[in-house]
């Protein structure tokens, strides 16, 4: 069984480095447009949104997803806290997809390997999808070189992994000059 897991912090506070080109509500309008392109993108799989906002629980549970509510704030923490919910769930494999990827199609296709697929940013260190199966003790490294620390993770495992570069999975929207590549 695969699950989608969508960590996703409040919209009020989504991409303050986007404050130069849009203000906080033109911010939080686009995050949620992101947010449900990758909703979108998943397909027939079950799909969960982790959070610590009641406000981004309240959208999820509207576009008919399941919430995990995490107390601590942080994306490693959310993301441990939600695979560990899934794993006791009986999910066997987790697609972690981030939020903001205005462009996602298929995340189906990444888990079609036996291990861990890891999907590296556009501009190369960063993991917006990351493939992993539950009951591993798989540490997340988000943050700057995740890309790298994520293989890491992998080799120490002993997990299978595989690298994947998607024009439409590696696109994440970060700084101002992100926004002019966002399909319509």
């Amino acid at each position: 069984m695969i699950a989608v897991l969508i960590p996703i912090k409040s919209f009020n506070e989504a991409k303050e480095r986007l404050s130069e080109a849009l203000d906080k509500s033109e911010r939080s309008i686009l995050m949620q447009k992101m947010a449900e392109t990758v909703i979108n993108s998943s397909g027939s799989l079950s799909i969960w949104v982790v959070c610590d906002d009641d406000e981004v629980a309240s959208w999820a549970e509207s576009k008919n997803v399941s919430v995990i509510k995490v107390e601590k704030p942080g994306l490693n923490n959310a993301v441990e806290k939600g695979v560990d919910t899934l794993e006791e769930a009986g999910f066997s494999k987790v697609i972690i997809a981030h939020a903001d990827l205005p462009n996602a199609d298929d995340l189906q296709k990444c888990a079609n390997f036996e291990g861990v697929t890891i999907v590296q940013d556009h501009k190369g260190d960063g993991t917006p999808v990351l493939v992993i199966p539950t009951g591993k003790g798989f540490r997340f490294s988000y943050g700057p070189d995740s890309f790298a620390a994520h293989i890491l993770e992998a080799q120490r495992l002993g997990l299978p992994y595989r690298q994947l570069f998607d024009p439409k999975l590696s696109f994440d929207v970060d700084e101002p000059e992100d926004l002019k590549f966002i399909d319509d």
